[in-house]
């Protein structure tokens, strides 16, 4: 029996990719800060023990770490894996 284009559970295929995905990009950027630093690299302001107690390896204050976060999200915005015409138009 034919079911078109898509399989019949490719929109949980597709959310689960795009977890997948999410999950793969926090563990890479977990693995490029290991060591927790004792001042923010960004502003040297001191960051606070229990920042440092809560999140093991730890660089940034948190000013600074919404500021990265902010700019990480514009560079790394999800996108729809369907392409379907009603996403494209948006």
């Amino acid at each position: 029996m034919a079911s078109g284009w898509a399989s019949d559970d490719a929109v949980n295929q597709q959310i689960e990719g795009t977890i997948a995905d999410a999950i793969e990009n926090a563990r890479r950027r977990l693995k490029q800060s290991s060591s927790t630093a004792n001042f923010c690299i960004e502003c040297g302001d001191p960051i606070p023990e229990a920042r440092k107690l809560a999140l093991a390896g730890v660089q940034y204050c948190i000013n600074c770490q919404q500021e990265i976060d902010k700019q990480l999200a514009k560079t790394t915005a999800l996108y729809n894996r369907r392409g379907s015409k009603d996403s494209q138009l948006r």
